[in-house]
């Protein structure tokens, strides 16, 4: 009787077993075999590079190596503008970038590069993970575009290589680089300096041949390309908070079965979830580094801070036309909710 019930129990598990080796198969079948480039702006080791190459591990891991992302770092595919038309016609097929220069395509975007609207990191987890961010990401679909989910850049920062950045004063004159949107340009020539347009692989070589005396970026970026060669001073402003979208193309989204779709979802996820958690930790050692490297680091005091905002409130005004009064208000809303929490 037991001999009986031991070889029946063997072949019950050995069926379960084939059925389990079948049902692996047929999962494996569910992808077809392919490589996709994903392309980003900053180079090898930056967080959005370490975000991309474990998007691309997951991946690999996730479809038993049928679909394979190969990730383009540097700015070697073109500049962010460039990237997102390339993506649009499915020549290239996924990038991550700053969220705000998605507001060409989706005006509600831009709202992310109005200044000084996010205190800490954790209220920016809450509004980019909630409802408001999903919602902002939906409405890329009609341009073509997917967007899986958000990643860091952070908070950014002042550099020039004219002189320390003490009050708000300090800034008139300067010569800055910023992200061809017109935000940015507003907020500049607000603080009496002169925006220059530049897409980021051009930035370095601009600063180094003293086309223009700055620019702002997060420390981890300012970092990562060796900005504290070519710049002496580090204002610490925290001015605006950039998010990435990190996007696919709908025309390659469009050729994936469920299954491939459900792969992508789950390694954006796990993916976003390390790149943040990567980009605040290299946050924190990226000034000390930076200090050692000789640049001069200045924090302004906070009724320098106050006159700063102070002077942003037309600029936010202006945008809101743009952006949308409704999503500017929506984002308001949801930030004051949380500060009374």
């Amino acid at each position: 009787m037991k001999k009986r019930m031991f070889i029946k129990t063997a072949m019950t598990a050995a069926a379960a077993l084939a059925m389990g080796v079948a049902s692996m198969g047929a999962y494996a079948q569910s992808f077809s075999e392919r490589t996709l480039r994903l392309g980003i702006q900053n180079p090898k080791g930056h967080p959005a590079e370490v975000g991309a190459q474990k998007f691309a591990d997951l991946v690999g891991e996730k479809t038993g190596g049928k679909i394979k992302v190969r990730v383009f770092a540097g700015g070697v595919l073109g500049g962010d503008q460039q990237t997102v038309s390339a993506l649009q016609g499915g020549t290239i097929e996924m990038t991550a970038l700053n969220s705000g220069i998605l507001a060409s395509h989706v005006p509600a975007l831009g709202v992310y590069d109005l200044p000084f609207l996010f205190n800490n990191s954790d209220e920016v987890d809450a509004v980019v993970n909630g409802p408001f961010g999903q919602k902002l990401h939906a409405r890329l679909e009609e341009k073509g575009i997917v967007a899986l989910g958000y990643w860091e850049l952070g908070f950014r920062n002042l550099t020039n290589n004219v002189r320390p950045i003490n009050k708000v004063e300090d800034i008139a004159g300067l010569k800055l680089r910023v992200i061809p949107n017109p935000i940015n340009l507003d907020w500049v020539q607000a603080l009496g300096a002169n925006p220059v347009a530049l897409a980021f692989p051009e930035v370095f070589n601009a600063l180094e041949q003293r086309a223009v005396d700055g620019q702002e970026n997060p420390v981890t970026v300012i970092l990562a390309n060796k900005f504290a060669e070519v710049q002496k001073h580090l204002a610490l402003t925290r001015h605006q908070y950039n998010p990435q979208s990190m996007i696919i193309s709908k025309k390659v989204w469009d050729t994936f079965s469920a299954d491939e779709k459900k792969v992508f979802q789950d390694a954006a996820k796990e993916a976003i979830a390390h790149q943040r958690k990567v980009s605040r930790e290299q946050s924190e050692t990226a000034l000390e580094t930076l200090k050692k490297a000789g640049m001069q680091v200045t924090e302004l005091p906070p009724e320098e801070v106050a006159k700063l905002r102070e002077k942003m409130k037309p600029v936010i005004e202006k945008h809101s036309a743009t952006v949308g009064a409704d999503v500017v208000t929506e984002l308001q809303a949801e930030l004051a909710k949380l500060r009374t929490k």
